[in-house]
């Protein structure tokens, strides 16, 4: 942000940025209406908020290019922008030009941003945690395109992100940061190889890594969720969407099921359609005994009190008005009852459970880390004491040492709990570290569905191996080998 001057008002930086010789970091700020986007381009870790939801793609990449290059008429500037969205391999971009933000995908907008970022052949690009919300596949494809950028254009890259799978497969050197002070900084391969930094240690030491260890499973035998048959359908003017198709899994008291798969395959909405939030076309949802699709309106709403859910957001998921404490106590108040000091002292029980002080229970949600804001959120969802507890992405957004914190948490409270879990990721070293089975899915359908060793160790499916040959490794010499493969096929 301080290289573009995008630090808000009340920002105090000294020292120096230099651009091949030039001093950006002016008293005025003057002069980097000219720099940013033109020789600098930033790559933003959310799309669509880097997006304008008013205009269509094309019209958004025309006015980087008018901005900068005034002496282009508009068929030039249409023909840039097409080139540049083919470069970016973007499916029919003569047809994608006319689209609009929330008609694209996560990893297709991220790919729009690219291309808006590249407009002007930028000295140095930025990129800002460019591939964290995206799914493994979307993920290698989004890392290969930066990478080819870089070795056709000569462009610099500044990557940052928590992930090391990430630093391993793209960077040549790595400077690793804490608490706003700069801790090493190595050649990738000595980096990984020997850390010299406590924290980089400690930071390798909390990656998730993709090793299905053998591990102990308390998963019952009784089914809390069993779903038969779902066909979930969303219909439009002029024709209807199957996102779910023919899907069936079960999820038993203890056992935590993963739900993995590309971005659109389906995964969240069946979590949708559990809790009511997807039209269910046909089959059945059954949870804890009870017919969620043909249960009355009473049965439906005492339904929805024994099932909690996580989010990937917990910014969005947290009401920005409340304090944590009444954000925890609101399913209490609502649903039990509860009031005065017996919603205290559940409010204080739940902020001891997932390890917060009970003096955050005064906090608001900006107040929060995203690690502690994400521990507020789990204790919510577990405020009722549910039977199945359905988790949505609810670490992808985290880094890696406060992700394991997490999980650490996850761990010990399903276990102590015993609630079934359904956990939808696109995290393969996450769902191998808590998964007792993984469900598959790929275009509406379940491709392929058993236990974890038998998933991740012998795939029968072509699209479960490309899963897993996607995933981010932490080993510069591993991800080094996979990319000469790629190039060799």
């Amino acid at each position: 942000m301080s290289v573009l001057g995008l630090l808000p008002g009340n920002a105090h930086v000294t020292g120096s940025i230099r651009l091949a010789g030039d001093e950006l970091l002016t008293p005025d700020g003057k002069g980097l209406e000219g720099i940013r986007g033109r020789r600098i381009a930033m790559i933003f870790q959310d799309p669509f908020g880097a997006l304008d939801p008013v205009f269509t793609i094309g019209f958004q990449i025309r006015e980087v290019l008018r901005r900068h290059f005034p002496e282009l008429n508009a068929q030039e500037r249409r023909r840039r922008t097409i080139e540049l969205l083919t470069a970016v391999e973007l499916r029919e971009p003569h047809k994608r030009v006319r689209s609009y933000p929330h008609q694209l995908s996560g990893g297709q907008a991220q790919r729009v941003v690219i291309a808006m970022a590249l407009a002007c052949d930028p000295e140095i690009l930025i990129a800002d945690e460019p591939t964290t919300a995206l799914d493994v596949t979307v993920q290698r494809e989004i890392l290969d395109l930066l990478t080819r950028v870089r070795q056709k254009a000569g462009t610099a890259v500044l990557v940052i992100t928590h992930d090391m799978g990430v630093v391993a497969d793209v960077a040549d050197r790595v400077v690793v940061m804490r608490n706003g002070q700069i801790e090493e900084t190595q050649r990738v391969e000595r980096l990984f190889a020997e850390p010299e930094a406590a924290y980089t240690r400690k930071l390798l030491q909390s990656v998730p890594r993709l090793d299905v260890a053998d591990r102990a499973s308390a998963a019952g035998t009784d089914a809390v969720l069993a779903l038969d048959d779902l066909t979930v359908e969303y219909r439009q003017r002029f024709q209807s969407v199957t996102a779910v198709s023919g899907a069936s899994l079960t999820v038993a008291r203890g056992e935590v099921v993963a739900l993995v798969g590309e971005s659109g395959s389906g995964k969240s909405t069946i979590g949708k359609a559990i809790t009511g939030l997807a039209p269910v076309k046909s089959g059945t949802i059954v949870v804890d005994g009870v017919d969620a699709v043909n249960a009355g309106r009473r049965q439906r709403i005492d339904l929805k009190k024994r099932i909690g859910v996580v989010f990937q957001n917990p910014m969005g998921a947290l009401d920005p008005r409340w304090t944590m404490g009444e954000s925890i106590g609101e399913p209490l108040r609502v649903h039990r009852g509860m009031r005065g000091n017996a919603l205290k002292k559940r409010t204080d029980d739940l902020l001891d459970a997932v390890g917060l002080s009970r003096s955050w229970a005064t906090r608001y949600a900006h107040e929060l880390s995203g690690g502690q804001r994400q521990r507020v959120a789990i204790a919510r969802a577990l405020a009722l004491d549910p039977v199945l507890l359905i988790a949505d992405e609810p670490t992808s957004a985290l880094d890696v040492s406060v992700q394991a914190t997490v999980l650490d948490l996850f761990r010990t409270l399903q276990k102590e709990l015993q609630f079934a879990c359904l956990f939808i990721s696109h995290d393969l070293a996450v769902v191998d570290s808590l998964a007792d089975r993984i469900v598959v899915m790929s275009n509406a359908r379940i491709v392929e569905q058993g236990t974890r060793h038998q998933i991740l160790l012998h795939p029968q499916e072509d699209y479960t191996r490309r899963l897993l040959d996607a995933a981010p490794v932490p080993d510069p010499d591993q991800q080094r080998k996979r990319r000469e493969e790629r190039v060799r096929v």
